[in-house]
């Protein structure tokens, strides 16, 4: 933009959606910058090549050319996207004034369809461009909507060089194993158990590596004491990742596919192992009319041992998208409330005349004592100790979505 003298205000937006639509892209985000004259003093958001790049926090009420910025947008959708990837249907929408936060809300949250969309650009006015089934234009609408009016984070996000992209990465384990524990208000860096190094796509794109935190200033020093293969370029971007602004609160019988919930239950099924290692389990409300399976899939890795010690009668408050069929809970974590106590056999029961074990009658029948023949309906009980305990447990960094605000963020909380 800077050709057109045109300033970047506020960092640039990179905001993710409903992870649980069928046919979204990889991450399901959207990217949003806004443009204009700068008012204040400019900050340092990244670096292409040698040249720095500023945002300012405000902009004049001077109005942009919307046919300029449009003929700028659509020659670099032109140059960098893969249309040619089926998967590939990217959109741009430009507008002088940004809609109602309620778009984003629906699409972090719900299905929106592509025609509702469609006429509410239409509605405001707005110059928009959708490319061959167009529902780039529902992400582009809804990262232009959001603001963040209760949490938001940041990513720093580095570039490979061109002609490194499609090769191996290097991306050093150690040093991100030491930035992670140097850099508090970094996090979803490293998953110390499973050996992951969480800042490196899997994917052959463009992105080197990202890191995500809550402090600009630790960022970029964070960034610094990653070692990598040579970078192109750098960026921050203001992101509503690890905000949990998916989640809605709701009652098991008013989930519905496809929305990310929190919902609270009584387990009124034991946790089961089923093929390929997914661990499943059901909770009921109180009246137990309605109940709903929650699920622990094999990715999750060693959160599934937390869940297989839960039992029936224990009461849960299970976070996590929404499956279609069958209707299924996908764990992102869970808050354990109540945990019902438990008892094991130790011994037989002791006749209170002679003082020896009663021997069993037989399944379900009871003891008896040979000498005395008192009988008995109990054996000696005791408590048998839970390994589990009433706190929040959260899948481990590997399986994390962009959106679940990692305990870390919520209590502080870091588990190596």
């Amino acid at each position: 933009m800077t050709e057109e003298n045109y300033d970047i205000i506020g960092y640039p937006r990179l905001v993710r959606l409903n992870p649980n639509v069928p046919w979204k892209t990889r991450g399901n985000g959207a990217l949003s910058i806004r443009v204009g004259t700068g008012k204040g003093k400019k900050t340092k958001m990244g670096q292409i090549g040698d040249k720095e790049m500023f945002c300012y926090p405000k902009k004049s009420s001077k109005i942009c050319n919307n046919n300029k910025i449009k003929k700028i947008v659509e020659l670099v959708i032109d140059k960098h996207a893969k249309l040619e990837n089926e998967n590939t249907n990217p959109g741009f929408v430009i507008l002088q004034k940004q809609p109602s936060l309620e778009i984003y809300e629906k699409t972090v949250r719900e299905i929106v369809s592509l025609k509702k969309i469609e006429q509410l650009l239409k509605s405001i006015g707005a110059d928009y461009k959708g490319y061959k089934n167009c529902r780039g234009l529902i992400g582009a609408t809804a990262s232009i909507a959001w603001y963040p009016t209760y949490d938001k984070t940041y990513e720093l996000i580095t570039y490979r060089q061109k002609k490194s992209w499609g090769t191996e990465r290097f991306v050093d384990d150690s040093s991100v194993k030491k930035m992670d524990k140097t850099c508090s208000s970094t996090f979803d860096n490293y998953d110390f158990k499973n050996r992951h190094n969480r800042l490196a796509p899997n994917s052959p794109c463009p992105i080197l590596f990202g890191i995500r935190g809550e402090d600009i200033a630790d960022l970029i020093m964070a960034s610094s004491l990653v070692k990598s293969e040579p970078y192109d370029s750098w960026i921050i971007f203001e992101t509503n990742q690890a905000t949990d602004d998916h989640i809605q609160k709701k009652p098991i019988d008013k989930i519905k596919p496809y929305q990310s919930v929190v919902v609270e239950g009584t387990l009124v099924q034991n946790p089961h192992t089923i093929k390929g290692g997914h661990v499943i389990f059901a909770i009921g409300n109180n009246i137990a009319t309605h109940k709903i399976d929650c699920a622990a899939y094999e990715p999750t890795k060693e959160f599934r041992r937390i869940v297989r010690e839960l039992c029936i009668g224990d009461i849960v408050e299970v976070y996590g998208g929404v499956r279609e069929k069958p209707l299924t809970v996908n764990i992102e974590k869970i808050n354990v409330k109540y945990l019902i106590k438990q008892v094991e056999k130790v011994e037989n029961p002791v006749c209170p005349r002679c003082g020896k074990h009663m021997k069993s009658k037989g399944a379900n029948q009871g003891y008896k004592c040979r000498i005395c023949g008192i009988t008995s309906s109990r054996p000696i009980l005791k408590e048998k100790k839970r390994t589990i305990s009433t706190e929040f447990y959260e899948v481990p960094v590997c399986a994390r979505r962009h959106l679940s605000k990692p305990l870390k963020r919520m209590y502080g909380i870091q588990k190596h």
